[in-house]
C-alpha cells in the first residue's frame, strides 16, 4: 500500500483512510473502513477536479447515482455504496473494496489462453449490456456510456462460488471528468483505447464502448496494442484511429491459431465506422456464445455438474406434510396485547413448528397497506461499535404514486433478543414484514417477504459476534442518536436510488 498524508483521515466523519492503494488520471483510491458500518473495508476514491460551481456538483450527484443503481442491476458493475464532496470540494465516491487484480496487471507477463479470454470477455460484455440497455432517470430510460473502456478499468476477483468475477470500474466518470457543462461531447478518454468519434468529440452511443472492447479484446489475446501511433500524442493517436487499419493477428504473432470466427468478431469491432461494428453487447455475446460451447472449460465444467445432478434420486422432503408454511404462521399471528393500536414498527422473533423467523411488524391504516403490496423494498442496516454497540435496521417502501414509506427499528447487541435477530437475519437471508391494519388490528392483514444481499448477510454475523465483546461506555440511547442522524443524512441518496429503479414488481428488491 503506498504511503499518503491522507493515511488515517476520518472522511465525513465516517470513513478512516488506511492508505493509498492506486492513483490514476482520473483520481486516487484509498482502502478504508465505514465506521458506521462497524469497520467494514471499502475503497474511497477522490476524483482529480474540484466542484467549482453548483452546475458540476449537480453534476457529480448525478452520475454518482447513476453509478450506484447500474451496480444494483449488475454483478459485473462495481457497486457505488456512498458520495460526497469533503471540506476543499474535492468530490469522492465509495465503493465496494475488490481484492483482485486489475485486468492491465493480468496482462503484464503474458496474453490470455482462449478459456479464460471468453470468460472474462463474456462478463464484461454482460456489464456493458446492461449500461447501454439503460436505467429509468425522471421517468426516461437513459442508456449509459462508459467513454473509457480499458484493462486497467476492469477488475479480475476470485469468487468462490463463480470462479473469476469480472467487474467494470468508473462509469460515467470520463463524462463527470469534463471541466465545462457546455462541453459534454468534447474529447474525455484513454487515447490508446478511444473510438475515431470519440476523437472528433461528437455524441457517442454504445457502439463507441464497442471499439474500446475490440481494441481490449485484441489486447487480450496478444498482449499488444492493434494500433501503433507514431507520437503518443492527441494527433498521433486521432491518425491511428482514422486512417491506419488495425493489426493482424498473423502479423502480431504467426503461431497464435485463433478460429477465424474469433478474428472476424474483434476486427469488426474495431470498424472505424460505428455501422460496420457490432451494434450493442448482445451481438457480441452471440457470437462468443458457440466459442464457448467449443472452448468454454467453464461452461464445459457446469453442464457436466448439471447432467450429474439430473441423474441424482430426488429426495422426499422430510418435513410434515399438515405443518403450516411459514406464511400461514405469520398471517395467523394477532397483535400483541402489550402493543399500543398506533402507526408503530418493531422487530420480533415468531417461533413456528420448525423454525424461528425474523420478522418486522408494522400497523398502519388499511388503505396505505394496499397501496404498498406493490412497492419496489429497500433494505440497509447500520451499525455502532461505539458508545453502545447498536444497530438501526432500515426498511423502506416506494412506488411512484405514494413514494417511500419508512419503516426502522433498533437492535441493541448487547441483549440476547437482538443478537439473535440480527443473526437470523445474517443466517436466513430474508425477513418477513408483517401489516397489520388500525381498522382491523387484532390479526394480520397481510406478509411480505424482503430479501438481504450476501455483502450485509455476512456483515450481520460479523457484527453479531464482534458485539458480544465490545464494551458499552454510554446509555443505549446516545448511540441511537447517532444512528438517527446518520439515517436522516441518508434517506436523500437511498430516495434518488429508489426513484431511479422503475417499480411495479411486486418482487423487487434492493438492498444498501
Amino acid at each position: 500500500m503506498m504511503t499518503d498524508p491522507n493515511t488515517d483521515r476520518l472522511l465525513a466523519n465516517r470513513y478512516q483512510l488506511l492508505g493509498l492503494v492506486g492513483k490514476g488520471a482520473m483520481g486516487r483510491v484509498y482502502q478504508a473502513r465505514d465506521m458506521l458500518l462497524g469497520g467494514v473495508t471499502v475503497a474511497v476514491k477522490f476524483l482529480s477536479q474540484t466542484l467549482l460551481n453548483q452546475k458540476m456538483r449537480d453534476r457529480f450527484e448525478r452520475e454518482a447515482t447513476i453509478c450506484a443503481v447500474l451496480g444494483e442491476k449488475s454483478i459485473h458493475i462495481v457497486r457505488v455504496r456512498d458520495y460526497g464532496v469533503d471540506e476543499n470540494e474535492i468530490p469522492f465516491y465509495v465503493m465496494e473494496f475488490l481484492q483482485g487484480e486489475s485486468l492491465s496487471e493480468v496482462l503484464k507477463d503474458r496474453p490470455l489462453s482462449l478459456p479464460r479470454f471468453l470468460n472474462i470477455t463474456r462478463q464484461i460484455c454482460l456489464g456493458l449490456q446492461c449500461a447501454h440497455q439503460g436505467i429509468l432517470i425522471d421517468g426516461e430510460v437513459c442508456p449509459i456510456i462508459h467513454r473509457d473502456i480499458k484493462p486497467s478499468n476492469i477488475t479480475v476477483v476470485q469468487d468462490t462460488t463463480l470462479g473469476e468475477l469480472v467487474k467494470i470500474l468508473d462509469f460515467g466518470i470520463a463524462k463527470l471528468l469534463q471541466s465545462d457543462i457546455a462541453q459534454t461531447n468534447s474529447f474525455m478518454g484513454t487515447l490508446a483505447y478511444c473510438s475515431p468519434e470519440q476523437m472528433e468529440g461528437r455524441e457517442l452511443d454504445k457502439r463507441s464502448d464497442i471499439y474500446s472492447l475490440g481494441v481490449m479484446m485484441f489486447e487480450m489475446l496478444t498482449a499488444e496494442m492493434p494500433l501503433m501511433a507514431e507520437t503518443h500524442s492527441f494527433g498521433g493517436w486521432y491518425k491511428a484511429h482514422h486512417f491506419i487499419p488495425p493489426r493482424t493477428f498473423d502479423s502480431v504473432n504467426p503461431d497464435l491459431k485463433l478460429p477465424k470466427s474469433l478474428e472476424s468478431l474483434v476486427m469488426s469491432c474495431l470498424a472505424k465506422v460505428p455501422s460496420d461494428r457490432p451494434q450493442n453487447a448482445a451481438q457480441v455475446l452471440q457470437a462468443l456464445e458457440p466459442l464457448e460451447q467449443r472452448f468454454g472449460q467453464g461452461r464445459q465444467l457446469g453442464q457436466r455438474i448439471g447432467e450429474v445432478l439430473s441423474k441424482l434420486p430426488v429426495v422426499a422432503d422430510p418435513k410434515p406434510k399438515n405443518a403450516p408454511t411459514a406464511d400461514e404462521v405469520c398471517r395467523l399471528t394477532s397483535w400483541p396485547k402489550n402493543k399500543p393500536i398506533a402507526e408503530i414498527v418493531f422487530p420480533h422473533l415468531l417461533r413456528t413448528s420448525r423454525e424461528v423467523l425474523p420478522t418486522l411488524w408494522v400497523m398502519l391504516h388499511k388503505p396505505e397497506i394496499q397501496n404498498r403490496l406493490i412497492s419496489t423494498r429497500y433494505n440497509q442496516f447500520l451499525f455502532l461499535m461505539s458508545p453502545h454497540p447498536m444497530l438501526l435496521w432500515i426498511t423502506a417502501l416506494h412506488n411512484r404514486e405514494q413514494g417511500p414509506r419508512w419503516l426502522s427499528c433498533y437492535l441493541d447487541l448487547k441483549t440476547s433478543m437482538g443478537q439473535d435477530i440480527v443473526r437470523l437475519l445474517g443466517e436466513n437471508g430474508i425477513y418477513r414484514i408483517l401489516f397489520f391494519a388500525l381498522e382491523e388490528p387484532h390479526r394480520c392483514a397481510n406478509v411480505m417477504i424482503s430479501t438481504i444481499a450476501p455483502v450485509q448477510r455476512q456483515m450481520l454475523q460479523e457484527w453479531a459476534n464482534t458485539s458480544q465483546t465490545l464494551p458499552s461506555v454510554a446509555q443505549p440511547q446516545m448511540s441511537k442518536s447517532l444512528l438517527k442522524q446518520e439515517f436522516e443524512k441518508l434517506k436523500p441518496k437511498i430516495l434518488m436510488k429508489l426513484e431511479s429503479v422503475q417499480t411495479g414488481d411486486y418482487s423487487s428488491d434492493i438492498s444498501g
